[in-house]
């Protein structure tokens, strides 16, 4: 049976290559942070709601 609620997946860090070092308004690692960020708002509120369900992580 399927997850009807799976937790949400952590953003894959960009390679060091990813950045041109040039200091771009849109960094790669800027970016990341953001998505990261992202994600750990989601992954509290899914913890929240296993919790709620009886579910654990």
């Amino acid at each position: 049976m399927l997850d009807a609620d799976p937790p949400p997946q952590r953003p894959v860090e960009p390679a060091a290559g990813d950045c041109c070092g040039e200091g771009c308004v849109n960094c790669a690692f800027d970016i990341h942070e953001a998505a990261l960020a992202r994600y750990e708002v989601a992954l509290a509120a899914w913890r929240a709601r296993q919790r709620q369900t009886g579910n654990h992580d």
